[in-house]
């Protein structure tokens, strides 16, 4: 099993990828890579700490500061198209209520 530091590493390294796919809007490889990063976080929380204390915590440190860099520039680049995900469902959904609520047959199909 690899040791807490190499899944640190190999996570940052992910997160990096994942950073540059959110930036070319390549949502395909960011799905796979958040899959990964999610083994690894599992992986991170079964492993024993191994390592010695001084020396890797400030690896760590440096480690999980670029992962949270990582992530914020991912989320630069989602968020606005989440959002727009999520009016368009809204609208979709307002239009579904409207059309019902328009068509009496539908909305006695509905109730029943």
């Amino acid at each position: 099993m690899p040791s807490q530091i190499e899944l640190y590493e190999e996570m940052c390294r992910l997160s990096s990828h994942m950073a540059a796919a959110a930036r070319e809007r390549d949502w395909d490889s960011l799905v796979e890579l958040e899959r990964d990063v999610g083994h690894l976080r599992k992986a991170l929380l079964a492993s024993p700490d191994d390592g010695d204390l001084v020396a890797d915590l400030a690896r760590k440190r440096t480690l999980i500061q670029r992962i949270l860099d990582d992530d914020a520039e991912v989320r630069r680049h989602t968020e606005p198209w989440m959002e727009r995900v999520r009016h368009f469902l809204g609208d979709a959904e307002r239009m579904r209520y409207l059309q019902q609520a328009g068509d009496p047959g539908t909305a006695e199909a509905t109730a029943n």
